[in-house]
């Protein structure tokens, strides 16, 4: 396995994640609830706000590269702050196999931790791996949405998961 540096990211890595996010709205665009148009029509200085007002892990090889990154949402209002969202994982495919996936995942669980009760997430129904990856971080099915989805003519379920913390 390749040495991967984990850390939270922040406006002065705008460029290097929006690189790496419409990578995957643009090669899995099933597996976003965002659209590779919005987000590239979208200026770096609303990245870079996004970035700095949220929590957004990066992993980075040994060069300082971005290889992969994962999203923590937990919302403002009183009545629903005790849950929050992994949202936006994505591993560029030459990491994929390398069990980063699984320390971005592990990591936003450990943010959450202490702040949330339930940490939940939706995926694609058809994506076996992420799913495998999710049951086996302790991540429980809990409904299913269908057609969640449509990227063109094409419709997508998602399934529904939370981890309670």
């Amino acid at each position: 396995m390749a040495p991967f540096s984990i850390r939270r990211l922040n406006s002065s890595d705008a460029g290097a994640y929006r690189e790496v996010r419409l990578d995957g709205l643009l090669k899995h665009p099933e597996a976003f609830g965002a659209s590779y148009d919005d987000e590239a029509g979208r200026p770096l200085a609303a990245t870079a706000e996004r970035l700095d007002g949220g929590f957004v892990l990066g992993a980075f090889d040994g060069d300082e590269k971005l290889m992969g990154v994962a999203g923590l949402a937990i919302p403002t209002a009183v009545k629903a702050r005790h849950k929050g969202t992994l949202w936006g994982i994505y591993v560029l495919p030459e990491a994929r196999g390398s069990g980063l996936s699984r320390m971005l995942v592990d990591g936003i669980v450990a943010e959450a931790r202490g702040k949330v009760e339930r940490l939940l997430l939706t995926v694609v129904s058809s994506n076996a791996a992420a799913l495998n990856l999710y049951r086996n971080a302790g991540f429980v099915e809990y409904g299913l949405e269908q057609r969640a989805l449509r990227v063109d003519d094409a419709y997508f379920d998602e399934m529904l998961m939370a981890l309670p913390l």
